[in-house]
């Protein structure tokens, strides 16, 4: 991300927030470069966002075709269908998202990438997954961790009411301020295999509900060789007895994953825009933090539930007890 300083059309376009955060911030941020992988309404949202914001480029996969459940909460997806034959979900809102800031470089490619070499993600300085298995999570979230250079790695999730967003930026030094002097500060970030390997029982006993929710469909959809949010309310019951076994398998109170936050989770397949808006919004806040290295960032999960209304910040690391 380093590199030339910013033109006097990017100082013009950016300035308002070059007042905010700084002119090196936004040079590094128009010298970045970000790889997104399926895109929800939570992943839309950040992408508007992001561009708005005047990253130097933004790169887009997804294969999909247009359904009536991404036209729900997506926003780039254009309204004129017959745009939609022969083009993918990440080429229509490439073109949606060029109209946001001409200044931005978005592209769109086709492909697994989970075949993708590390070559590949070695372009990028961030990476986000969405729509994705478990096992393409934890593969690409580990591709990442074995470059030579640091990509941040992030994955973001919505069902329905609730949505998550999971943060690995490695070992990662940052500055932050304090009574008006900078302090230099360093984290270190487990992978999101490590993280949601920790036992259940070692977690603190006020922990998040909704984070082991998530691991039940996740591990359920895994299990069933579902498409991400393939899970419906047919499946409330299977799910159900799923939850009973790995709360017994983790020695966890099944109390600890209330029936009805399970049967929210799966009550439909349709994101619920406000909450995609909220995802968006905060990680592409997230993302400007990693980039310009200015500010304490998240570590490392981030839950939101509109039922009550609150987003949580955990801290879920390898725990000796």
């Amino acid at each position: 991300m380093e590199g030339e300083e910013l033109t006097e059309q990017e100082t013009a376009l950016y300035d308002r927030q070059i007042r905010v955060w700084g002119a090196d911030a936004q040079r590094r941020l128009t010298r970045a470069a970000i790889l997104v992988y399926g895109i929800n309404g939570a992943v839309a949202e950040f992408c508007k966002n992001i561009v708005l914001a005047g990253v130097g480029s933004l790169t887009l996969v997804d294969d999909r075709g247009v359904t009536e459940e991404a036209l729900s909460a997506n926003f780039l997806i254009p309204p004129d269908e017959t745009l939609y034959e022969g083009k993918s979900l990440a080429e229509l809102c490439s073109d949606s998202l060029k109209d946001f800031n001409p200044m931005v470089r978005v592209s769109a490619e086709r492909g697994d990438i989970s075949g993708f070499s590390g070559d590949f993600y070695s372009k990028f300085d961030v990476v986000v997954v969405s729509c994705c298995t478990l096992t393409t999570k934890k593969l690409i979230n580990d591709k990442c961790r074995r470059l030579s250079k640091r990509v941040a790695f992030y994955s973001a999730d919505c069902r329905y009411s609730s949505g998550e967003i999971f943060v690995d930026l490695h070992s990662y030094k940052y500055t932050k301020n304090k009574l008006d002097e900078a302090i230099e500060c360093e984290l270190q970030y487990p992978s999101f295999e490590e993280a949601t390997a920790v036992s259940w029982s070692k977690l603190p006993r006020k922990m998040s509900k909704l984070y082991f929710a998530m691991r039940v469909i996740e591990k359920f959809e895994e299990k069933e060789g579902r498409s991400p949010g393939g899970v419906s309310i047919t499946d409330l019951p299977a799910v159900l007895k799923l939850k009973n076994e790995l709360c017994e398998a983790q020695s966890l109170k099944e109390s600890q994953i209330p029936d009805a936050l399970l049967e929210r989770l799966v009550s439909s397949q349709i994101e619920f825009p406000p909450v995609c808006a909220i995802l968006g919004g905060v990680l592409g806040q997230e993302v400007i933090k990693a980039i310009s290295g200015k500010g304490d960032p998240l570590k490392n999960f981030f839950l939101f539930d509109a039922f009550d209304g609150k987003g949580v910040i955990e801290d879920i690391s390898s725990r000796d007890a």
